[in-house]
């Protein structure tokens, strides 16, 4: 949420915005209420000042004894008073539909972010690593996966419907693996890491951008008034709502759970395999930070490094992409994309997402924090991905492979699978 006096002074920036991230936003209804809401607000001061005057003309009328002026003004008090009563009514309503109208009011893009209508238009900043090259046919990630007894999605199809899988033996302990990784490395980076609530009050989504605008990506309970979080994003940033924080120094957190996403209108794209679930796992980095713009750029430096880091110890080739602004949510104001090799592909596929906020969250949020001077101030809220599974399955497995069918698995996860350096085929396998 942006602030109102902000949006007015820079209206033909935020149509811009809107129109570049091709959001819909009826910015002239909201002007147009904003100018009602002030006009009630000014009116309902007047009356109510002129109502405090008769009030105490009445007291001293009461005191002379002069009944014929003292009826006179209660007269005009009980007119006010109606009169307020009406106005009080109308400011309600106004400053709902003001509220409504914020809500869908994007957040600015940095002056570095790329202009374009969608992902194909997003900049390349660095490409990591070597692309494999195979001196045979590879597999991938399905035909691997069953080769291993690891992977079976007929069965998972079977028990969850479309987009559900199910990981097993040495399938599962990857998929536990990576996330241990990325939790140790956090640890080690100063985060504090959190097993989160995956079932969230609305009030939690539209305090973290991801409601009106992303509703219809999200799984509702019921008769619950709860719905499931795509990101513990969404429990990490609310845990603090309401708050004055500490900011002596960022606060770290990552956290672990499992994330529900709908993949509405995804139909007929990525049905195959791992990539496009609707039910996985992740450790998600947030940060946040004092109301520095230089700080906030330094912060999404750090957890994008943070995320090419653990690539690096996943010996998995990567590029980092400047997502252009027709490819960011309402909520983004600078946003990195990490795509990693996935041979079965033969492209470049999005594993992670770094995203500078601003304040936007937190205004929505009503997190704040004490400046030097002592002034309240909203902090900058920034998040990144550490490691998405199974979809980060796709790349190490397909990368990995070897020409006998057995998968190489890097130094840095060993220790969590009690594996020597590969993951051997069952016996029978060819």
């Amino acid at each position: 949420m942006l602030d109102m006096n902000w949006i007015r002074e820079n209206a033909e920036l935020v149509r811009k915005t809107a129109e570049w991230k091709r959001m819909e936003l009826p910015l002239d209804d909201l002007l147009e209420w904003d100018n009602k809401r002030r006009a009630l607000r000014q009116t309902t001061e007047v009356q109510r000042a002129l109502r405090n005057n008769l009030t105490k003309d009445v007291e001293q009328l009461i005191r002379q004894g002069d009944k014929g002026a003292t009826e006179t003004l209660k007269e005009q008090v009980r007119e006010i008073n109606n009169s307020l009563t009406a106005l009080d009514a109308e400011l309600i309503e106004a400053d709902r539909n003001c509220r409504e109208l914020l809500l869908k009011v994007p957040n600015p893009v940095s002056d570095d972010t790329p202009i374009g209508r969608d992902d194909s238009q997003n900049v390349k900043i660095r490409q990591v690593g070597v692309l494999p090259e195979f001196t045979y046919t590879p597999r991938d990630h399905v035909e691997l996966g069953e080769l291993h007894d690891m992977i079976d999605i007929p069965r998972g199809v079977k028990a969850g419907g479309p987009r559900s899988y199910v990981l097993k033996g040495a399938g599962l302990y990857l998929h536990l693996a990576v996330q241990r990784l990325a939790l140790d490395v956090l640890t080690a980076r100063g985060f504090t890491v959190m097993d989160v609530p995956v079932i969230v009050r609305p009030e939690a989504l539209e305090r973290t951008g991801f409601f009106p605008t992303g509703i219809e990506q999200t799984y509702e309970l019921n008769g619950e008034n709860r719905w499931l979080a795509g990101t513990s994003e969404v429990s990490l940033v609310s845990l603090y709502s309401d708050e004055i924080i500490e900011m002596d120094s960022p606060l770290r957190l990552a956290g672990m759970s499992a994330c529900f996403r709908r993949e509405v209108g995804s139909a007929g794209r990525d049905v195959r395999g791992l990539y496009r679930v609707h039910q996985f796992s992740k450790i998600e980095q947030v940060v946040m930070c004092e109301n520095d713009a230089a700080t906030s750029e330094n912060i999404l430096q750090e957890i994008t490094a943070n995320a090419e880091y653990i690539l690096e110890l996943l010996e998995l080739p990567y590029r980092v992409m400047a997502v252009c602004t027709g490819d960011m949510s309402q909520k983004t104001h600078k946003q990195y994309d990490i795509e990693t090799w996935m041979p079965s592909r033969n492209a470049y596929g999005e594993t992670h997402s770094a995203s500078n906020l601003l304040d936007f969250q937190a205004r929505r949020s009503n997190i704040r924090y004490r400046g030097p001077d002592g002034r309240l101030q909203y902090c900058h809220t920034l998040n990144n991905t550490a490691v998405a599974t199974p979809r980060i399955l796709i790349p190490l497995l397909e990368n990995h492979q070897l020409e006998d069918g057995s998968i190489y698995i890097p130094p840095a996860l060993r220790k969590y699978m009690d594996v020597k350096d590969r993951l051997e085929l069952p016996k029978g396998q060819l």
